[in-house]
């Protein structure tokens, strides 16, 4: 019986160390936080440790837990039909308002595009699926969701193309009119790597002089926009926050870019971005220069991490790096002078935060009307936490207010 107490004591303990992990008293909902990234953690470090073994792939484990919330059952509602649908050969799913007092109202429209790192996630999942219905009832639009291909079964630039593709697709007078969408009005939206998708997207669809119908709005939530500095402010302060840790984004990036997932410290250490990388690093570089385009509240006391000496050989093996289709925040000035106006949701708790606001400011600066929507209480990932079994303040909040600047602007 002694031996029992000792073990459970003790499980108890270590159960209780693993789940406690210091969070500011700022972030919302800090202990149901807490819980959740152990969970989160956990399986985390079991996908990588199977993965370790060479008992599965990369990420294996984590999209057979994340299939657990995929919604299998009767999707539409009274209010809202949803259907499977393909845009040059992409799969989505279309959420349709259905009590229009008008037959024929056009209606607005949202393409979205799902996080997940460019490597998990689905539009089918409990929270996408929810939030797209719900963006479909309470905007009166039609939600169309695109399920791009993942890594690492697709890489760099396969998702961009697959977003690009069913973009211009959506964008045709045929489908326009299949599902009674204003021309005039259609939004393209997505959260993290999706909100990357989406931001390249709309810069590459400015600039095509074939496709005559654009979007009128981005609205872009906590978005990945660049991989040359892992040391950002937001990235040094909230390196070890929930949901999304610094060395998991960088992973992330490894997967999309197809390297080798043990470059994961020399990105960490911004060795691909050193001294003696040469010009075209240096040009890259100019235009993610936070210490001019963040302000110094943000700032804080945080320096750059700038090696003299680094890897020459990076920036061969991931020439991703310096592709403005992957990395939204390095377009030039005249792309930037011809994309829609931007919704851009930040998180103060979130590793992302700076990306963001550099391109805000960026986008500013080319002339482009910027709405920014800052949540100090706000963690990575928040909004869809307005949905599934997780649900949070800020996530309700964050999620009402996306919606009213959709309402607004679209």
């Amino acid at each position: 019986m002694r031996l029992i107490l000792i073990g459970s004591l003790s499980l108890s303990i270590a159960a209780a160390y693993y789940v406690y992990l210091p969070l500011p008293s700022t972030i919302s909902e800090p202990w149901k936080l807490m819980f959740m990234d152990a969970i989160l953690r956990g399986i985390t470090h079991l996908n990588f440790l199977a993965h370790n073994l060479g008992l599965s792939g990369p990420f294996d484990l984590m999209r057979y837990a994340a299939s657990w919330d995929v919604i299998w059952g009767p999707k539409s509602t009274l209010k809202i039909r949803v259907t499977d649908a393909t845009f040059s050969g992409v799969q989505a799913q279309v959420f349709q308002p259905t009590l229009s007092s008008l037959p024929k109202h056009l209606k607005r429209g949202v393409v979205y595009f799902h996080g997940g790192g460019w490597t998990l996630g689905s539009g089918k999942m409990q929270t996408y699926f929810l939030q797209c219905r719900t963006m479909a009832e309470e905007l009166d639009a039609v939600v169309i969701s695109i399920e791009y291909r993942l890594a690492p079964e697709a890489r760099f630039p396969a998702q961009y193309n697959d977003a690009l593709e069913a973009s211009k697709r959506i964008l045709t007078a045929e489908v326009l009119d299949r599902y009674s969408i204003d021309p005039e009005r259609v939004a393209v939206s997505g959260d993290s790597a999706g909100a990357n998708l989406a931001a390249a997207v709309a810069q590459r669809m400015a600039l095509d002089n074939s496709i005559p119908i654009k979007f009128k709005v981005q609205a872009l939530l906590y978005p990945v926009l660049q991989a040359l500095d892992f040391n950002t402010p937001s990235y040094q302060q909230n390196g070890n926050i929930p949901i999304l840790h610094r060395p998991l984004m960088a992973r992330f990036w490894l997967e999309y870019l197809n390297g080798d997932p043990t470059l994961v410290p020399s990105l960490l250490a911004n060795n691909h971005t050193a001294l003696n990388q040469g010009q075209e690093i240096a040009a890259a570089k100019a235009k993610i220069n936070w210490t001019r385009l963040l302000p110094a509240a943000v700032q804080k006391n945080f320096k750059p991490v700038v090696p003299l000496q680094g890897d020459p050989k990076l920036v061969e093996l991931l020439p991703g790096l310096l592709d403005v289709r992957a990395s939204p925040l390095l377009a030039e000035l005249d792309v930037l002078k011809a994309v829609p106006p931007a919704y851009i949701l930040t998180c103060e708790h979130d590793v992302l935060r700076d990306e963001g606001l550099m391109y805000g400011r960026r986008l500013e600066e080319a002339g482009v009307a910027v709405s920014i929507d800052h949540y100090e209480d706000g963690f990575h990932g928040c909004t869809s936490f307005a949905f599934g079994p997780f649900r949070f303040s800020v996530g309700f909040r964050s999620f009402g207010n996306y919606i009213q600047w959709l309402i607004k602007n679209l």
